[in-house]
């Protein structure tokens, strides 16, 4: 049995929408990512942060905003793989998107004539149409009830059998019945037609459907043809914003269309290197309403070239369409415009972009318009941006081609190195398990720092006033401003030649200070009042918060002090512990109270103990807790614990001295300590300290890595900073710096900012060339091989020598994102390749060597050959490569060794082949190769590889080759696993055993001897598994005569291979590797996505835990389906039913349950909700 768990969600986004879904005046962007929904938020610098994501387990298929007539916030209506239409409002008080409809129309699944495919609703939002890619199409009217909440009407259909949609979209036509406008091909006559001339002769048709709302029926209102290669529809402005009607964007023209008017077509600028042969086509476009009847669209190209597209008009009167150029920026799969001025690029390849505006074009007489009345093109030079600035960057893995687990920087934990990207804009990712941190400070100090804190000075102040930084023999104190300046004594009222134990504003304005040798209470007006310390006792624990102190004295003496009435701090008591105190921490005030009922105490002797301050029972034991080693450090602090923000839970987190963090819930009336939870941070002992993450309470522990405890989005995390190693650590706010950390590194001061809340991976890229394909890291050296190739594109050479001909604007080489396309394509059968070798630990490439013969590179991998100590690294090219059908004309083997010290590539030689290298694995001294659908074996010659095997028996493509002793797993492209035998005596191959199911391999990994994993193109991760018995058979068959007689079964193997796992990831899997990602950890299956998501299958290892799981998973089905109608079970079965996994991501959302049916779901499995709880963080902590 398998755990399944998301460790980084998809990255890419297929669609986004912005509106005021939180309120009024909120402008916030959803994006879907597959089967994912989340909203989006800009903060006031204008950062994108994510404020809700959630797993709809099901494929988003087309998503629009919908305000109601009069409405104040934008509700978001969903069209999935579920056959039903699903609208949701976005509840800001309870952070969660509710269903408010899910109506069924359908089947489930991407289906041609099931709607879902297509969503579009009318501007004033009184209904909607939901479309599918053939025949139907179905209208809901939409209304409030007499409670002012929205409601449907069953639906209407407006089907036309035989008949291609190709886009929809809502007409303006002010308060007259709704009109919706569809892109139609009528495929009758074709169907009919046996001479194949029809086809030549259809026509692609505007049809406007509209909606009676007296008759409540749908008619097809006006259809008309249209340019026949249109592909999108824009809704034009209408009653008294605009003229109405659409424009159509097709191949090289965009055309302005309405019933009873005339059409108006303007050709669209395109560049001058474009070949007049070649067209041109819009992928995504936007509209923006700057005020009434003020408006304009923003279209973009297939080469990212961003089109300002406006209308001159008179009344209704449409006089021309004007195409200018505006910016050129990725190719993005959706965009938006913002109303505050922001342009929000969601890339179809690469990082997500947010722009804004520094003008709207409208000053650049310089550069070309297609204008209605000209029929001939206009031409433009690309250049970098002018009308737009890059504010904020979300990093996207997306697609990822191929990735490997490895520690090459000797960290505690490996990383994670991908391949992602495409063409210019690829990159290596080198993913660490971290928070991203940004550095907003850094300054030496003097002498060696010990300690830190910040405090106010008052307690009505926004930021903090001091930093006081305790160092060997003094205390430096530091004002906060503009600048950070040093403090004298005199001002301040601090004892600076002493050093620090503890620093804190006590009451509304007074400051205190512990040291050593006593208490230093400083008021407002800057009285001082002292306490010494008895005798030549000194302070070596203390805690303090809003009205306590509390300090331990040499010896085990424990003194209680409190604010009076007047200010002054009084003792309360004292008591004689009788050993060492190593940890002290004082419980917050609760709201309404005047003291802190608990105060925690960790000794010499391995206890925790929660003593009582209550005045009845003062310093009096309410529990204790014994630890395996010393307790360090000690904070009680408020963690937020659910869905709803008031509902908070104490926990005591207890830092140990061997590196051990222990979280324990303490009961807010008794003060008993249950529920312990433990992680191992690092090798030093473990400090903490409270922190604000979002304005919540949050927790920080410093030992060889820092960590940052937090609730984010209802759930807990507890995520590394990929940053040096603190010493101690302190809240931080300021005017520059709302919400920080000031720490210190050794003998520095650093303020620190975390970025990225959420995310579990911070990322280092490095630039490549061409689109990855394949990747190797070097055992000896451990550099990076990369495999690069693009098809359709000129190799750098060519490049240089079109640039230099076409005179390009030097801007193209400076801008930061890079332009796709600058030069013209050199059409299908046209490779540009390179073999790069770079360092991940310098960030550095080190060699590129560029391709030549018009060679794709397409396999790579490292071999040691017989007779050789050094590692080779071996590249499979194919040359003029036609991908459909496919076909070369021959390839090549090329064998590389490192040179220069492991900083260079040197070709030894190449071997010429007669098919696609598709795979290449290393095999006891030797060489296999796929080549096409033929295995075979080389060995290493002094000019070429000498062939010494082949078999001919597989059936399509050979995909990925795996090895352990002499059995070989082939992953065929069609026709998923082949087990082969090597026999070396006889010089032959022997496929023994095939997979019963025929698959499209896209990722395959070997688990052990007889078990591997495998991904299809569908999204289905597999294992299968040769029986035992067969197994013992083949090894037991020294001669091989078993193997030559035995006879194939169902066409194939003579034996077949069981299935014992399957289950629906949702994405195309394109990596899969057998590794632990924490230290010590369990080895599970990994797996990366096309769309930039990472996940990982565990394994269980205990009956009693899937048992747990598998009833917890069956109790979030029924108490949690998915918000957009499809049946959980369904989905994760979605072309093989679901065996032996669980769904880790389902079971996690136990989180976001209101406490009462947490407590059903608990009771039914015999726990408490705090067990259920720490079963599912003791799981994910197994994992990351």
């Amino acid at each position: 049995y398998l755990y399944a768990l998301t460790l980084q969600q998809a990255t890419a986004i297929t669609h986004c929408i912005y509106g005021n879904f939180s309120g009024p005046k909120a402008q916030e962007i959803i994006v879907a990512r597959g089967k994912i929904l989340e909203l989006l938020r800009l903060d006031e610098s204008g950062k994108v942060q994510s404020v809700l994501s959630v797993e709809i387990f099901g494929i988003i298929r087309s998503i629009v905003p919908c305000r109601l007539t009069g409405g104040t916030k934008d509700y978001i209506i969903v069209g999935s793989d579920s056959g039903r239409i699903v609208i949701l409002e976005y509840l800001a008080t309870k952070n969660l998107f509710e269903r408010v409809h899910c109506e069924t129309f359908g089947k489930s699944g991407c289906r041609r004539i099931v709607p879902g495919q297509y969503l579009a609703v009318d501007p004033k939002g009184r209904a909607v149409m939901i479309g599918s890619i053939e025949k139907q199409k179905l209208v809901y009217i939409l209304n409030r009830d007499s409670a002012a909440k929205l409601t449907i009407s069953s639906p209407l259909e407006a089907h036309k059998a035989h008949t291609l949609v190709y886009s929809i979209t809502g007409v303006d036509v002010a308060f007259e019945n709704p009109i919706f406008a569809c892109l139609e091909v009528d495929y009758s006559k074709v169907d009919a037609d046996t001479t194949g001339e029809a086809i030549s002769q259809v026509q692609k048709l505007l049809t406007f459907y509209e909606l009676d709302l007296g008759l409540n029926h749908v008619v097809r209102k006006w259809s008309e043809p249209t340019h026949r290669k249109a592909n999108l529809l824009l809704t034009v402005p209408g009653g008294t914003d605009g003229p109405g009607g659409v424009l159509i964007c097709a191949e090289n023209y965009i055309i302005f269309k309405n019933q009873g008017h005339p059409e108006r077509i303007a050709p669209i600028p395109r560049r001058k290197t474009m070949l007049p042969s070649q067209g041109l086509l819009i992928v995504s476009a936007a509209t923006h309403k700057k005020q009434k009847d003020l408006f304009f669209f923003l279209v973009q190209s297939e080469f990212g070239d961003i089109y300002k597209v406006t209308l001159t008009y008179e009344e209704d009167l449409v006089s021309a369409v004007n195409i200018k150029y505006f910016d050129t920026v990725p190719v993005s799969a959706s965009m938006c415009v913002l109303k505050t001025g922001f342009l929000f690029i969601a890339s179809e390849f690469g990082d997500h972009i947010l722009y804004q505006f520094q003008s709207i074009g409208e000053e650049d007489e310089d550069i070309e318009m297609g204008k209605s009345d000209e029929e001939e093109f206009v031409y433009f030079q690309p250049r970098g941006l002018k009308n737009l600035s890059v504010i904020d960057k979300l990093e996207s893995l997306s697609p990822i081609v191929d990735f490997q687990i490895k520690d090459l920087f000797h960290d505690d934990a490996p990383q994670i190195y991908t391949i992602c990207g495409r063409a210019q804009r690829s990159t290596l990712r080198v993913l660490r398990h971290g928070l991203t941190i940004s550095e907003m400070a850094v300054s030496k100090l003097p002498r060696h720092p010990t300690a830190i804190w910040t405090v106010k000075r008052t307690a009505k102040d926004l930021f903090d006033k001091y930093i006081v930084v305790s160092l060997s023999n003094g205390t430096l104190v530091l004002s906060i401003g503009e600048t950070v300046e040093e403090v004298s004594d005199a001002d301040s009222g601090f004892l600076g030649s002493s050093p620090t134990l503890s620093v804190a504003l006590i009451g509304d304005d007074a400051l205190v200070q512990i040291h050593p040798n006593g208490i230093r209470h400083i008021r407002m007006d800057k009285r001082i009042h002292e306490w010494k310390t008895p005798g030549k006792k000194s302070i070596v624990k203390s805690a303090v918060n809003q009205r306590q102190v509390v300090i331990a004295l040499s010896g085990g003496e424990l003194y209680y002090f409190e604010l009076d009435l007047s200010g002054q701090l009084q003792e309360i008591t004292r008591k004689e512990l009788g050993h060492s105190v190593t940890a002290l921490d004082l419980g917050p005030i609760p709201e309404g109270r005047q003291r802190s009922r608990f105060l925690a105490l960790g000794d010499d002797d391995n206890k925790v103990r929660i003593l009582s301050l209550d005045p009845e029972d003062n310093l009096a034991v309410l529990s204790l807790q014994s630890v395996p080693s010393v307790a360090d450090s000690l904070c009680l602090v408020d963690l937020k614990t659910g869905v709803d923000a008031s509902q908070t839970t104490l926990f005591l987190n207890i830092g140990l001295y061997d590196g051990v963090l222990l979280r324990t819930v303490v009961d807010p009336v008794t003060g008993e300590l249950s529920d312990t939870r433990r992680r191992y941070l690092g090798t030093r002992p473990v400090k903490l300290f409270k922190v604000s993450v979002q304005g919540s309470n949050a927790l920080l522990a410093l030992s060889s890595r820092s960590w940052l405890c937090y609730y984010y989005q209802s759930k807990f995390l507890m995520t590394p900073f990929s940053y040096q190693t603190l010493d101690f650590a302190a809240n931080f706010s300021s005017e520059q710096c709302p919400e920080g950390i000031v720490a210190i590194a050794e003998n520095t001061l650093r303020v620190i900012v975390t970025e990225r809340l959420g995310e579990r991976f911070n990322q280092v890229e490095l630039p490549l060339r061409y689109t990855p394909r394949a990747f190797v890291i070097h055992p000896q050296t451990n550099h990076l091989v990369i495999a690069e190739t693009d098809h359709n594109a000129y190799s750098v050479t060519v490049q240089a020598q079109q640039q230099a001909q076409a005179s390009l604007d030097n801007d193209l080489n400076v801008d930061q994102y890079k332009l796709d396309h600058v030069l013209p394509r050199p059409g299908p059968g046209q490779w540009a390749s390179c073999v790069r070798l770079l360092s991940a630990v310098d960030n550095s490439t080190l060699d590129v060597v560029e391709l030549s013969n018009n060679e794709a590179a397409l396999s790579i991998c490292t071999c040691v050959f017989h007779g050789h100590e050094e590692v080779f690294v071996v590249v499979g090219t194919a040359k003029d490569l036609t991908l459909q059908p496919r076909s070369c004309n021959g390839g090549y083997i090329h064998v590389y060794r490192i040179a220069e010290n492991g900083n260079r590539l040197q070709l030894l030689h190449q071997t010429e082949i007669d098919d696609v290298p598709g795979a290449l694995c290393p095999f006891q001294g030797r060489l296999l190769v796929g080549v096409g659908h033929l295995l075979r074996i080389y060995d290493l010659g002094k000019r070429k590889l000498l062939r010494k095997c082949e078999t001919k028996l597989l059936p399509t493509f050979i995909k990925t080759i795996h090895t352990q002793g002499d059995r070989i797993i082939i992953s065929d492209l069609c026709e998923a696993f082949h087990y082969v035998k090597y026999k070396k005596a006889e010089n032959q191959f022997y496929i023994f055993a095939d997979d019963t199911t025929p698959r499209y391999v896209t990722a395959s990994c070997m688990l052990d001897y007889d078990t591997t994993a495998g991904a299809d193109k569908f999204g289905n991760i597999f294992i299968c598994r040769l029986p035992n018995e067969v197994s013992d058979e083949i090894e037991e068959d020294p001669t091989g005569s078993k193997l030559k007689l035995s006879q194939g079964l169902l066409n194939g193997a003579p034996h077949k291979l069981d299935g014992i796992i399957n289950f629906h990831v949702g994405e195309t899997v394109t990596g899969l590797c057998k590794s632990s990602l924490v230290p010590g950890g369990n080895q599970a299956l990994i797996y990366a996505t096309i769309m930039g998501g990472i996940g990982v299958l565990l394994p269980f290892v205990s009956r009693e835990d899937v048992d747990f799981f598998s009833h917890l998973e069956m109790h979030m089905r029924q108490e949690r389906p998915p918000i957009c109608g499809r049946d959980h079970l369904a989905f994760r079965s979605y072309y093989f039913p679901v065996k032996d996994v669980i769904d880790g991501d389902l079971c996690e959302q136990y989180s976001l349950l209101d406490p009462a049916r947490q407590k059903a779901i608990a009771e039914e499995l015999d726990r408490t909700t705090w067990e259920v709880m720490k079963k599912l963080e003791d799981i994910r902590n197994m994992v990351l």
